[in-house]
């Protein structure tokens, strides 16, 4: 039973789709979905995502890179794709992973309407490990770290991670 606990909690701390009760991270029924963020904080994702989408190919190759590295057995999603750095696939992908996730950063109080054609695609079509949305959405934090210096600092740092929680959780939402 000790080891059957501790077992299940790991699991639930590493792969758990929703925060701890400690996170900054709120679910709510309301009309609005999710109220995690500030109106400041909003803003200041959705200037961030804007600055990124001219350069959304380079962030989401090396978000994906980053994470394929890091976490190997991601790998497995994308065995039909070339996937070595500066590939076209990888470049492509991480296009679009960008440019959605720039696109609900306009509008955040509509996430779920917003990603439900993606969630039905990677929970019904691609079959995606819904652990893997919390350990892109890691890459992305430090790749926007490394890529905006100073300018990422504590508070846009937060607001971000506030962000890729709930957006990673909603890609989630179909699994259950």
């Amino acid at each position: 039973p000790g080891a059957e606990k501790w077992l299940t909690n790991t699991f639930t701390q590493t792969c758990a789709v929703r925060p701890s009760r400690h996170s900054t991270f709120t679910h709510s029924t309301s009309a609005t979905g999710y109220n995690m963020l500030t109106k400041h904080e909003k803003e200041l994702i959705a200037k961030i995502w804007d600055k990124m989408i001219p350069v959304a190919s380079d962030i989401g190759a090396e978000c994906l890179l980053r994470m394929m590295t890091t976490f190997p057995g991601t790998k497995t999603y994308f065995a039909h794709l070339d996937i070595r750095p500066g590939s076209p696939h990888l470049r492509s992908h991480g296009k679009k992973i960008v440019l959605a996730i720039a696109e609900c950063s306009k509008d955040i109080s509509s996430m779920m309407v917003t990603l439900a054609p993606l969630q039905t695609l990677h929970a019904y079509k691609l079959r995606i490990d819904p652990c893997n949305f919390k350990l892109l959405c890691h890459c992305i934090l430090v790749t926007l770290a490394a890529h905006m210096g100073d300018e990422f600092n504590p508070v846009a740092h937060a607001a971000m991670d506030k962000y890729l929680s709930a957006f990673a959780a909603v890609l989630a939402e179909k699994y259950r």
